[in-house]
C-alpha cells in the first residue's frame, strides 16, 4: 500500500489549551511522495516492525497505532484471539520534514489492521485513537483535502484549486516539539475561517494565510531559511509572488505552489540547478536538499 505525505498549505496557531496542546487552523492536502506499507496478521500476538527504521521499534509510530487499535479492541470486547501482526515499511518521505511521514504510516496501519483483524471500525472511531498518538493522524484517516482546526479532531472536506507543488527538503532534522516549544512562537493568530477557505477554493494558495511555524523554523535552522529563500528566487523567476512559496508543517520542508505541471517541473529543474551552484559544504549548503515534483492527490 502507497501512503501519502502531506502538505500544510497555510499553518495558523490559533491558541494553546491549558494542558499545552496548540490549537490550530490548516488546510491539509496529501500528495504523491509515498512510504510502502505491507503488514501481514501474526496469530502469535506479537507485533513486530521491519523495513526502514532508524530509531527504537517503541518509539516507532506505526507500532504504536497497532498497539493502540489492539488495546482498544480488547477493552470493547473485539478481539478475541491474541492477534499480532508484522509492520513492513520502505521510507520515502524524509523524517522531520513536515510531511507527516510517521503519522500518515500510523493512520494507514489503522487503516490495514481494521480490516485485517475484522474489527470494522468506522473512521470516527479509528480518528479518535488516531488523534491519540499525533495531530495529523486523523486527517490521513479521512482520505481527502481538508480544512483543519482544534488540535487535529475538527476536519471539514474541501475542493482546492492548487494541484501541482515543488517540494524541497534540506538535508536537516527539525523536531517538531523544539519548533512548537520556543517562546517566540505566535500562538494567538486569529482564525480565517472555512467561510474564507472556501471563497478561495479556486484561487492560488498565496492568497490564503501563512505558516506560524515558519519564521521559528528558519531561525532555529538557518538552512530551511536559505532553502526557502533559494526557492522564492525560483518563484520571481517565473513571475510568481515569493508568497507562492511557505514552510510546510513545522519544516524543514518548504514547497512552491505551481499552476500546472509544466511550470513545477521548470521550477524544479531551476531550483536544483540553483542548489548545484551552491558550496557543497552541507553544513553551510542545501546542495543536498530533496527536490521532488509532487502533485495533489484529491
Amino acid at each position: 500500500m502507497q501512503v501519502p505525505a502531506k502538505l500544510n498549505l497555510f499553518l495558523h496557531v490559533t491558541g494553546q489549551r491549558s494542558d499545552g496542546y496548540h490549537l490550530l487552523e490548516s488546510v491539509f492536502v496529501a500528495i504523491d511522495w509515498c512510504d510502502q506499507l505491507e503488514i501481514t496478521v501474526d496469530k502469535s500476538g506479537r507485533i513486530e516492525r521491519e523495513g526502514d527504521i532508524a530509531w527504537p521499534v517503541q518509539k516507532d509510530l506505526a507500532v504504536r497505532a497497532a498497539e493502540a487499535l489492539r488495546d482498544y479492541a480488547r477493552e470493547h470486547g473485539r478481539l478475541s484471539s491474541p492477534l499480532g501482526c508484522r509492520i513492513w515499511l520502505q521510507k520515502s518521505i524524509p523524517h522531520g520534514a513536515g510531511l507527516g511521514g510517521g503519522s500518515a504510516d500510523a493512520a494507514y496501519t489503522l487503516l490495514l489492521l481494521n480490516r485485517l483483524w475484522g474489527l470494522h471500525y468506522p473512521r470516527d472511531t479509528l480518528q479518535a485513537i488516531g488523534l491519540g498518538l499525533g495531530a495529523d493522524l486523523p486527517f490521513f484517516l479521512a482520505e481527502q483535502s481538508a480544512y483543519v482546526r482544534g488540535i487535529g479532531e475538527d476536519i471539514t472536506p474541501i475542493a482546492l484549486a492548487s494541484r501541482w507543488f515543488v517540494v524541497a527538503v534540506p538535508p536537516v532534522t527539525v523536531p517538531t516539539a523544539a519548533v512548537f516549544q520556543d517562546p517566540l512562537l505566535s500562538r494567538s493568530t486569529p482564525a480565517i475561517g472555512l467561510s474564507a477557505v472556501e471563497d478561495c477554493a479556486d484561487a492560488a494558495i498565496w492568497t490564503l494565510g501563512r505558516n506560524d511555524l515558519e519564521p521559528v523554523a528558519c531561525r532555529q535552522y538557518p538552512m530551511v531559511a536559505t532553502l526557502l529563500e533559494a526557492l522564492r528566487s525560483v518563484a520571481e523567476q517565473l513571475g510568481l509572488p515569493r508568497g507562492a512559496c511557505r514552510m510546510s508543517g513545522s519544516g524543514g520542508a518548504v514547497f512552491i505552489s505551481c499552476s500546472g505541471q509544466d511550470q513545477a517541473t521548470t521550477a524544479a529543474r531551476l531550483l536544483r540547478k540553483l542548489l548545484g551552484d551552491t558550496p557543497e559544504d552541507p553544513t553551510q549548503s542545501c546542495a543536498g536538499s530533496i527536490v521532488r515534483v509532487c502533485q495533489n492527490l484529491f
